[in-house]
């Protein structure tokens, strides 16, 4: 038979060998390739590209914010120096201003050159500086969790660290023309209710479009923009020594921020595709995709890590066209992560652990400052001496994994602080006493920027945030807790720094590994998973 009659024969039989052996659909359509956020960053998108890298810097400068606005409670309720304007009963030997006359000494830089000066908090009034500082770690704690709860609703990411932004321009301006003590008291509370929800915000916003492979190193980073910003400050209060001046000038940057940056920022991806706007999330993914030169097919579509595991049932012709922007948003809290008994052990673990290293780095950071030196040389050297804590911590985070690290950073910073308490404080032991809290400070600083990538690991997308702003709450109410630990004086709070540091990273043994593991989107497709894969548990 000729070739000519042989392909007759086989178009007569409905059978074209050019045709594909796999005919299409009656219906027009095919079967989309469901894949989850990491596996479509992984094998179409990039994981860390061009788009992720200008991303992640733009969206985590709101760090550098949360350093200006915490910080600058240093400069604003310094106590000033002070010298005598009369001989009369103003004696060279006094150490206080509690002992001269009233009217024979002055502040150097004028009254108006701090809280302290102006308000009179000094003597017998010194411990309402005290009460600032905690109310502003009590806002802290109560705006993490307000904003945690919102950037998991309908607020979303971009827009709960839009209004933090905001409010923190104008919170910080309103407290300049503060005319008492108590009405400053109000407005630093309320500074620190929008501080609390920025760090949160940006760095889930920040680090969710962030590949598998990449998102140690880029969580670990964030904070290396926290150190700059208090670097930053000791240069703007330098130049703006009043402290009313130097609330608008560190407010400035905020304002800048919200002008600036914000409107070139990208909705997290993660978050649209458990709202349900699936649309929205497929566009952002196609942008990454070019911007990192890659090519993202038209037949993958984003889904939820519970549809993946469940893609083998039987689908629907409705199912097959997928019309995502019809899909029903997920909505997630606080009492989502208590319910189920894997998160809830998780998040008991992970506010005590974050409360222990909370109050060692703040009660460091504390003794650190009053060294009776330079005091902006103090604050710059003390957030650069971070840094390289940073930068070790990322190095080794993805070879050594998250659960080893914690604790044997945590156990480090405690043996030093363990150390410290047992040495003398004076002479040379003076001197052995303050390595030993450089060291501790050293350790935990970066447990501290660790915990922040821990933790976002452990929770799936859908309560990602409110498990996190859990965690920033008990962080909270450690820093509200250490300036009291701090006035006990001598080897104690050296002591309490050391047993807190050994019992978070005994806690941290408890939690589990979650290096190479994936982001979940949903409760049941994480708790399918770790049923799966028991080992990871231990």
């Amino acid at each position: 038979m000729s070739k000519s009659s042989a392909l007759s024969t086989n178009q007569q039989d409905g059978g074209d060998l050019r045709s594909p052996l796999i005919p299409p659909a009656a219906d027009g359509y095919s079967k989309p390739k469901k894949v989850t956020m990491d596996q479509m960053l992984e094998k179409y998108c990039g994981e860390f590209g061009w788009w992720q890298l200008r991303h992640f810097v733009l969206t985590s400068l709101a760090w550098a914010l949360e350093g200006i606005h915490t910080m600058v409670m240093i400069f604003s309720d310094r106590e000033p120096g002070w010298r005598c304007t009369t001989s009369r009963g103003c004696g060279s030997t006094a150490k206080s201003v509690c002992e001269l006359e009233p009217g024979s000494w002055e502040w150097f830089g004028g009254i108006g050159s701090s809280t302290v000066s102006e308000f009179g908090l000094i003597c017998g009034q010194k411990y309402r500086v005290g009460i600032v500082q905690a109310l502003f770690f009590a806002g802290c704690m109560i705006g993490a969790g307000v904003f945690g709860h919102l950037s998991d609703s309908k607020l979303g990411r971009k827009g709960s660290l839009t209004i933090v932004s905001i409010l923190n321009a104008i919170f910080g301006c309103i407290t300049a023309f503060s005319s008492d003590y108590w009405t400053y008291t109000l407005f630093r509370f309320l500074s620190g209710f929008s501080t609390g929800g920025t760090g949160l915000c940006s760095f889930v916003l920040a680090t969710e479009p962030v590949g598998q492979s990449w998102r140690g190193v880029a969580g670990m980073s964030t904070f290396y923009f926290f150190s700059t910003g208090i670097a930053a400050l000791s240069a703007i209060a330098y130049f703006f020594p009043s402290w009313r001046s130097l609330y608008i000038a560190s407010s400035v940057p905020s304002v800048l921020f919200v002008i600036l940056i914000l409107p070139f920022l990208h909705e997290s991806p993660r978050w649209c595709l458990v709202r349900g706007k699936v649309d929205e999330a497929m566009k952002i993914m196609h942008k990454i995709a070019i911007s990192n030169g890659k090519h993202l097919p038209d037949g993958v579509l984003l889904a939820l890590d519970s549809e993946v595991n469940n893609d083998d049932a039987p689908h629907s012709q409705s199912e097959s066209k997928l019309e995502p922007d019809t899909k029903e948003a997920l909505n997630g809290s606080i009492l989502d992560v208590l319910r189920f008994p894997l998160t809830r052990f998780r998040l008991f673990l992970a506010v005590a652990i974050n409360f222990f290293c909370s109050v060692v780095y703040y009660g460091l950071s504390l003794n650190a400052v009053n060294l009776g030196t330079n005091l902006y040389l103090n604050v710059a050297l003390n957030a650069v001496a971070e840094m390289p804590a940073y930068l070790i911590t990322a190095l080794v985070l993805d070879r050594l994994g998250r659960k080893p690290l914690a604790i044997w950073t945590m156990w480090f910073s405690g043996a030093f602080c363990l150390a410290g308490s047992l040495m003398k404080g004076y002479g040379t032991w003076k001197i052995v006493r303050m390595v030993c809290g450089v060291l501790g400070i050293f350790g935990m600083a970066g447990t501290y920027n660790l915990l922040f990538v821990y933790s976002m690991e452990l929770f799936p997308t859908v309560v990602r945030n409110a498990a996190l702003g859990c965690a920033t709450q008990a962080s909270q109410m450690g820093a509200i807790l250490a300036p009291l630990v701090v006035v006990l004086g001598g080897g104690v709070p050296f002591a309490v720094f050391g047993a807190c540091g050994i019992a978070g990273g005994l806690l941290v043994m408890y939690l589990p590994e979650t290096l190479n593991r994936p982001l979940y989107d949903t409760m049941a497709g994480m708790e399918e998973a770790e049923a799966e894969k028991p080992c990871i548990l231990a």
